[in-house]
């Protein structure tokens, strides 16, 4: 394989990454404001966890976005 192949898939892989991170994110969102709509009491605590978790999920989109561009 030659370098440039490799820094192709390379590329590829930071890419496909940053859009499963997006994905990753809209199902924390979605999930945690379905279990609000099902306990509205807990929204204070499920709010500031799913803030959290997609901060996270976050981190990773910025991570393969970084790599992307050191390639």
């Amino acid at each position: 394989m030659e370098l440039e192949s490799a820094r192709l898939i390379a590329k590829a892989l930071c890419t496909l990454t940053m859009g499963l991170s997006a994905i990753g994110e809209g199902l924390v969102a979605s999930k945690a404001l379905e279990a609000i709509g099902r306990n509205p009491e807990l929204e204070g605590s499920l709010f500031s966890k799913m803030i959290i978790a997609i901060a996270m999920c976050e981190s990773t989109a910025i991570y393969a976005f970084v790599a992307f561009f050191l390639i």
